[in-house]
């Protein structure tokens, strides 16, 4: 008997209105909301909105350990600029805000995926005075990687927790917990979350080195390839998925998502690419349970038709295998 693939997307924008949702019943294993784009104020109502449309069940995904920017206004920095970080007002502040304490002078910081990289060049009690080694668009909301040491955080943020607490009053059953690095961040998870479902994102190198460790704490596992090419070299990035899919293949009823780059080019286009096609078939191939899709169906202009090539992907792999 062939096993099942789930389609799992991310709701944004583009796809939170009563077309996609509706198309989404029979065409989504499930719709994940990401928390760090969507404000605890108005997640209940979203919640709400999506079941009005739909029965498709939602994963919510937290944060999870990660830092990231918050922004007022978007600026674009050359080579050899300087810009500050402040630790309460200003133009950039990171989050959560006890990141701020933990940074250290010549710190390098990899910001968003516009290739800007800075390094600290001076801290003060209330900013933090950075160059830049490479050019690059430092906008709201983007992840931010130190380069050269792994900074420790708690494995959720306060709004996480609450987000938590509203998603079990609205009887919400999955939920992801971003970041995940060390087994007592599963064990933690677990004891809050005792009898939901659970997927847990493989995104840092710490927790690349811990799979083993990992797999026997948990059945569901999300490989993000976007976040973990910022602690790994991007051409490692098929050794390790390869790595990680075979390591679950050691255990029972283990289950592997993957994120990131399925259908980037469908973001603006209606086509996607061969190179697209053969990715995605690769990692049926490999032995994927489930293909994530995130910016192509929250913010892309072609929602339901990257799902529909999904769909063509997964049946064709399905008659060859």
């Amino acid at each position: 008997m062939k096993k099942k693939i789930d389609i799992l997307c991310t709701l944004g924008p583009s796809s939170l209105n009563k077309k996609f949702l509706i198309f989404s019943k029979n065409n989504i294993s499930l719709l994940r909301l990401n928390m760090s784009h969507v404000s605890l104020a108005g997640l209940e109502k979203l919640i709400k909105f999506i079941r009005k449309y739909t029965s498709t069940p939602i994963c919510v995904d937290t944060e999870g350990a990660q830092i990231r920017t918050k922004v007022k206004k978007s600026k674009f920095f050359k080579v050899n600029s300087t810009f500050l970080i402040n630790k309460k007002a200003g133009n950039i502040n990171l989050y959560p805000e006890e990141v701020f304490d933990k940074l250290k002078f010549k710190d390098e910081l990899d910001i968003g995926f516009n290739d800007l990289k800075a390094k600290i060049i001076e801290k003060k009690e209330n900013y933090i005075k950075l160059k830049t080694i490479s050019s690059g668009l430092i906008e709201k909301n983007k992840g931010v990687h130190v380069v050269n040491r792994i900074v420790n955080l708690n494995y959720l943020t306060k709004k996480d927790l609450k987000a938590i607490q509203i998603s079990r009053r609205l009887n919400i059953k999955n939920f992801a917990l971003s970041f995940t690095n060390t087994e007592k961040d599963i064990k933690q998870f677990n004891k809050i979350l005792p009898r939901s479902n659970k997927i847990f994102k493989i995104e840092t190198i710490k927790a690349v080195k811990s799979l083993d460790k990992l797999m026997k704490l948990g059945s569901n596992f999300l490989i993000d390839r976007g976040d973990l090419s910022k602690e790994v070299s991007i051409e490692q990035i098929p050794v390790i998925q390869r790595k990680i899919i075979n390591i679950s293949k050691k255990y029972k009823n283990k289950k592997i998502f993957i994120a990131t780059n399925f259908l980037e080019s469908m973001i603006e286009n209606k086509y996607p690419t061969r190179g697209e096609a053969n990715d995605i078939y690769s990692s049926l191939e490999m032995g994927a349970n489930g293909l994530v899709l995130a910016a192509e169906t929250a913010i892309g202009k072609f929602p339901e038709k990257t799902i529909i090539f999904l769909k063509k992907m997964i049946k064709t792999f399905s008659k060859e295998s």
